[in-house]
């Protein structure tokens, strides 16, 4: 079997917001998946296929995008962009995750179209790797009329979301709650958009009709993009356990007053990052990247948290087998390091003053598929491969 081994690791950051990093300096990578991680002089004898020298810098998981709104394809209406999706993987995006292909023009909103677009969109992504990302595509946008039988059909044919409600026809609670013990019955992810309208037809959501909804995640409680109340958040965060998401494409002091409840009550572990694009803000490749340097710069979370917040935490509420540095798991990462020019002496300094680490190499699978970042600023040191 192919072997890869990355050594040299400054820190190694595991993705587990309860365990942020790791005593480990090398990981070997046997096929697709994380054979050991331990100390190099600890591992013994390896032969490998392919060494990867770090050169001290940051290795993480593949960041995850919670948030994004494709269509079909690496092609976005919305702004009328090509490869916006293997662009988010030159941001050390390794996955990336649909909120509803809500931007396909023309899209179908009686029951049958709505079922069929997400299974569509569902198989197509599960057959296409822009840029090598994984994609988890086909988020139903509830409409009105769909049944039971609908949500086990499209379970069963690897629909795994709901995209966030309030996009479609269904839009108060009361029409959601059913859908929503429908969709959790056959293991769906359930999201709900919350805070201002964001497209024409959608409406204002607050923290009352997220909760009588009863979904697994409150969308961009920092506003996607105008953003509920600081009461409202602080609600979400102290009588709920939803996960909570924070996004790019939202309210940036929303995002630092949401981040102090989430210290103050201790649940960090239920924030999440996404991008919430394309949007009309725009596309945003480093937009997770951004997220994770405004936590970690503007608040008391630390660029350790901010890491897991964009990797664990997100793979936990929609159940990935990646988001982790562990045995076993596909070796999806990323090496990364103070830019050139930066205040900070490696990744994890930088991001607390702010500044957007450099990533040197993508690792997806196994397979390295970035070696240069096209979009982030040159690093430090580069990890060095061969």
């Amino acid at each position: 079997m192919p072997k890869t081994l990355i050594k040299n690791i400054g820190t190694l950051i595991s993705g587990d917001i309860a365990q942020p990093a790791l005593d480990a300096d090398a990981i070997l990578v046997e096929n697709a998946n994380i054979a050991r991680i331990g100390k190099l002089q600890e591992l013994g004898h390896i032969t490998a296929d392919l060494i990867v020298d770090a050169a001290g810098s940051t290795i993480t998981p593949g960041l995850i995008d919670s948030h994004c709104h494709v269509v079909l394809g690496d092609y976005t209406p919305r702004q009328k962009q090509v490869g916006f999706l293997e662009s988010e993987v030159h941001g050390g995006v390794t996955t990336i995750i649909s909120a509803g292909e809500v931007h396909l023009p023309g899209r179908p909103k009686d029951p049958a179209g709505t079922k069929a677009l997400a299974i569509l969109a569902a198989k197509s992504f599960a057959n296409f790797r822009p840029g090598g990302a994984k994609v988890l595509g086909g988020a139903v946008i509830l409409e009105k009329g769909l049944t039971e039988k609908d949500f086990e059909e499209m379970a069963r044919e690897g629909v795994r979301i709901v995209g966030e409600i309030g996009l479609g026809s269904v839009k108060s609670a009361e029409d959601a709650a059913p859908m929503v013990r429908w969709a959790k019955k056959y293991g769906m992810t359930v999201l709900m958009h919350t805070g201002g309208t964001s497209i024409p037809g959608s409406d204002t959501v607050t923290a009352d009709q997220v909760i009588g909804a009863n979904p697994h995640v409150a969308c961009h409680v920092n506003g996607g993009p105008t953003a509920i109340s600081v009461q409202e958040i602080e609600k979400l965060v102290c009588e709920t356990t939803y996960t909570l998401e924070l996004v790019h494409c939202g309210n940036p002091k929303a995002t630092i007053e949401a981040l102090k409840l989430g210290l103050e009550h201790q649940a960090l572990d239920r924030f999440i990052i996404g991008n919430d694009a394309p949007s009309g803000t725009g596309v945003v490749p480093l937009g997770i990247l951004r997220v994770i340097c405004m936590a970690a710069s503007l608040s008391e979370v630390t660029p350790e948290q901010a890491l897991c917040m964009a990797t664990g935490n997100t793979a936990r509420v929609f159940g990935l087998d990646t988001g982790f540095v562990r045995e076993g798991l596909p070796a999806d990462l990323v090496a990364m390091d103070a830019p050139m020019g930066s205040v900070g002496k490696d990744a994890l300094e930088a991001i607390a003053a702010g500044d957007i680490p450099g990533v040197s190499m993508v690792m997806i699978d196994g397979k390295i598929e970035v070696t240069t970042s096209r979009n982030t600023p040159p690093t430090r040191r580069k990890a060095r491969i061969g």
